[in-house]
């Protein structure tokens, strides 16, 4: 793990902290340990929000709302999972025999999920103003580049066109499956009762992007 501290530039006091950041539930309940990265994964998802929030606000002179966006944009699941990429954290992801057999070191929402509790990690370790110019240092090459687009805020899109249609618009969670540690849930979009969009993703959030997605597909809006 000594040459990720160097990419981060960061020099641990606790690695405790680091080691159980890449603890997926499934090498835990394999090897019988105490703790997975969920916890921390908890709190470096609100530092992130933070960070972001506050780089933003300095810097792009922008509306409430469209800072929301910008800042769903940069921690979204697809962005996570670039910055993770971008790391190499699959290298030192822990997961059960099963979950390697099935790719899990490289699956999207656990890369994601990795480097949110990485960033927790660093915040309880080494303090917010380390853990901030390690988030800024990671991100803000990914915002400066106009080529870059994480996410689309699709939910918003479509919203708009239904207040503009006056119809109504709901979404339901219509199944969930795998396993507690790697749930995949299916989301759809209702316009007026009928059914317009079907999604899947590793978070509820996620699947109604996809479905909200699938939605404006159909709708023909870009």
């Amino acid at each position: 793990m000594d040459k990720l501290f160097e990419r981060l530039s960061i020099k641990p006091n606790n690695i405790k902290y680091y080691n159980t950041a890449f603890q997926h539930s499934s090498y835990v309940n394999e090897n019988h340990l105490k703790n997975d990265y969920e916890r921390l994964e908890f709190l470096g998802d609100a530092v992130l929000e933070l960070v972001m929030s506050d780089y933003l606000y300095k810097n792009m002179n922008v509306e409430e709302g469209d800072m929301t966006k910008l800042r769903a944009s940069y921690v979204c699941e697809n962005a996570l999972y670039e910055y993770s990429t971008f790391l190499g954290l699959s290298e030192f992801i822990k997961v059960g025999h099963g979950e390697e057999i099935d790719g899990g070191r490289f699956k999207k929402v656990i890369m994601a999920d990795i480097f949110e509790a990485l960033m927790g990690a660093i915040y309880l370790d080494l303090g917010f103003l380390t853990v901030k110019k390690v988030i800024l240092d990671i991100t803000v090459p990914f915002i400066e580049n106009p080529n870059i687009v994480f996410f689309n805020d699709y939910k918003s899109a479509l919203q708009e066109f239904v207040q503009t249609e006056q119809r109504s618009l709901i979404y339901n969670i219509i199944s969930e499956s795998g396993p507690a540690h790697n749930k995949s849930f299916t989301s759809e979009v209702r316009i007026d009762d009928i059914v317009y969009g079907v999604g899947t993703a590793g978070s509820k959030k996620e699947a109604e992007q996809e479905a909200a997605k699938d939605a404006l597909k159909k709708l023909a809006i870009k």
